[in-house]
């Protein structure tokens, strides 16, 4: 009897990787269509595989959860609204410059998805959904606690109120506040970029 070829194996392993990667990628894509055709509330693994084509069981294995799958749904969210340019944001050599840059990317998302309006009113009533939501807010206040740190202040209660008036500034609440009076995107980026301004100004005075 002929030994496999282990040379076969890193092949077939290869081949294995790339279908499971375009699987989750067909189901991530779903889910995306779930949230924009049927919204929030019908988010769920039997929907995804619905929509997907396949079994409840194939995109458990994928996800591992409904919080897996919001996980992934969140990512896929933020690279298309161009959330990969906190980097760069956060690397200017000027804190006032970087933050201007860091409420630009927030008002871009934050006007990226039509199916984002409805994801924040649903999660009111969905724990999964706001717990993982209030963890990418909090990746966004410890941006900001990053950059204010780096201007410098009065004392440390001073730093948290500014830090607290500039996450409910660059927060979706207040991009939508502020928008809903028909200001473009554009418009309101650049009203929220002087008031952000001003207040990290008047933390070092």
């Amino acid at each position: 009897m002929s030994k496999p070829d282990p040379a076969s194996r890193p092949y077939a392993s290869a081949k294995r990787s790339a279908k499971a990667a375009e699987t989750r990628e067909k189901l991530i894509t779903a889910a995306a269509a779930v949230l924009r055709d049927q919204g929030a509330a019908a988010l769920s693994l039997e929907a995804v595989a619905s929509v997907a084509g396949v079994t409840r069981l194939t995109v458990y294995h994928q996800f591992g959860s409904r919080r897996g799958l919001l996980e992934a749904l969140f990512d896929r969210l933020a690279e298309a609204g161009g959330m990969m340019d906190i980097a760069s944001a956060m690397s200017a050599p000027d804190p006032r410059d970087s933050l201007a840059m860091l409420v630009k990317v927030f008002c871009v998302f934050w006007s990226s998805d039509d199916s984002l309006p409805g994801l924040y009113a649903v999660a009111g009533i969905d724990p999964e959904l706001m717990e993982g939501l209030n963890a990418r807010n909090a990746r966004r206040r410890e941006l900001l606690a990053a950059l204010v740190s780096r201007f410098g202040g009065r004392d440390a209660a001073a730093e948290q109120d500014v830090i607290d008036i500039l996450f409910a500034l660059t927060g979706f609440g207040m991009f939508q506040s502020m928008a809903c009076g028909g200001r473009s995107p554009d418009a309101v980026c650049t009203l929220l970029q002087a008031l952000c301004d001003q207040t990290l100004a008047q933390f070092a005075i």
